[in-house]
């Protein structure tokens, strides 16, 4: 996928260096550019490695990021708000709010290279706050708490050694940190981040039920007993509980 101007990629994330806690985080400046279409073409597994933005609950309210926040994937699924400030093609009194599920990549024009904060949203967002013809504006954004429908998921995908875990629909801060697992017939296990949101694991687990811990960045932990029963299944997503 390609962007409005060409440079970046379909991955949507979004991150910051600091934590939202109970409240909202501080309004700060950046700029907004957008990519696909209309319809919201481009919402396919990114650089977060959610999958089908549309099947997994995140539908179009989603965000590319730059360099500068995206953290190296450890800020996807942070959720944001943003408006369009000081420019002519701003839509006065109106601003999204996002979920950061891509990258948008260095190069091209240089919006999302380092330092700059940008943001690459779906066209049908962008669309929400400015005017197509700007292409780009500047905008106001912050971090604030996720709301999400139902509980944290977990998709397992691997073989009989080796276990890799998507972990999406994060309420709270949004951004998984840590996450481990446990069977039912071992301890807790650490997980390792192999890309985006996706960790995994070389416990042999196959046959016991498993259980998850998932941290996010404001050291809150969420724990899921028994969210895969002994016959889960490769391929198959399983909900635990939600912040």
């Amino acid at each position: 996928m390609v962007s409005f101007h060409g440079f970046c990629y379909t991955m949507v994330i979004a991150s910051l260096f600091f934590v939202v806690g109970n409240g909202d985080g501080e309004w700060q400046a950046a700029h907004a550019t957008f990519y696909g279409d209309a319809q919201g073409g481009g919402t396919m597994e990114g650089a977060c490695g959610y999958g089908d933005l549309m099947q997994e609950g995140y539908g179009l309210e989603t965000t590319a990021l730059s360099t500068a926040l995206f953290n190296d994937g450890l800020t996807c699924g942070a959720c944001y708000e943003i408006k369009c400030v000081d420019s002519k093609w701003c839509h006065p009194d109106v601003s999204v709010q996002v979920t950061a599920t891509n990258f948008c990549p260095p190069g091209g024009e240089g919006w999302c290279s380092p330092p700059n904060q940008h943001f690459d949203l779906t066209q049908p967002m962008f669309l929400k706050i400015a005017e197509y013809q700007s292409g780009i504006v500047p905008v106001q954004y912050r971090r604030i708490s996720c709301i999400k429908q139902g509980g944290i998921k977990f998709e397992l995908a691997g073989n009989p050694y080796f276990i890799l875990v998507t972990v999406f629909n994060v309420g709270g801060v949004g951004d998984v940190h840590g996450m481990s697992i446990k069977g039912s017939d071992g301890d807790w296990v650490a997980m390792s981040r192999n890309w985006g949101q996706k960790w995994q694991t070389g416990q042999q687990l196959v046959g016991q039920s498993l259980s998850f811990q998932v941290t996010t960045s404001d050291a809150n932990m969420v724990q899921s007993d028994d969210v895969a029963p002994s016959n889960w299944e490769f391929g198959k997503t399983y909900e635990g509980k939600q912040f």
